[in-house]
């Protein structure tokens, strides 16, 4: 079991959920992202609790205005790349051995089949730069209840992109 980061001990500082999830008997931890934080520090962290980064999302756009990933966005294909190369830096650091694409809620006018090709395109670009740095990419269905208008709700979706990504 890896402790969410990102849902569990709310009461601490996101810095001092690592101590927390070791206290508890952890010994993985996973979040939604840590961009705000040094790398190093993560490390240090993770080293200093004796715990394994499971994974953690690539950058997913701005997630306190609701963005919930930018996979499928197809003006942000620049922005995406860019975050390739971060993702790898934290996992580099890390240790962490898989990472999830959010493939983001279906942009406004856009249509299902538009962003999926968005989708596919930027996993293409994404998974040989991940798998070069010895990172799993990842990509994880929603359900309409708790992310409504994720692109990818089922595991029908999943399956269908993840055959035209190869």
């Amino acid at each position: 079991f890896s402790a969410n980061l990102s849902m569990l001990y709310p009461e601490h500082p996101f810095l001092e959920r690592f101590a927390a999830a070791a206290a508890d008997g952890f010994r993985a931890v996973e979040y939604v992202g840590a961009y705000d934080q040094e790398p190093a520090e993560l490390r240090r962290l993770l080293n200093a609790h004796g715990l394994t980064q499971a994974l953690f999302n690539m950058p997913a756009g701005d997630w306190a205005a609701g963005e919930r990933g930018i996979a499928s966005h197809p003006d942000r294909r620049a922005e995406f790349r860019d975050a390739v190369e971060t993702t790898i830096a934290y996992a580099r650091a890390t240790g962490c051995t898989a990472v999830n694409c959010l493939a983001g809620i279906l942009p406004d006018g856009l249509a299902r089949g538009d962003a999926e090709a968005v989708l596919v395109e930027n996993l293409r670009y994404a998974a040989p730069r991940l798998a070069t740095a010895g990172v799993r990419l990842l990509v994880e269905p929603i359900n309409p209840r708790d992310i409504p208008g994720f692109l990818v709700n089922s595991t029908s979706d999943y399956e269908r992109i993840a055959a035209q990504v190869a």
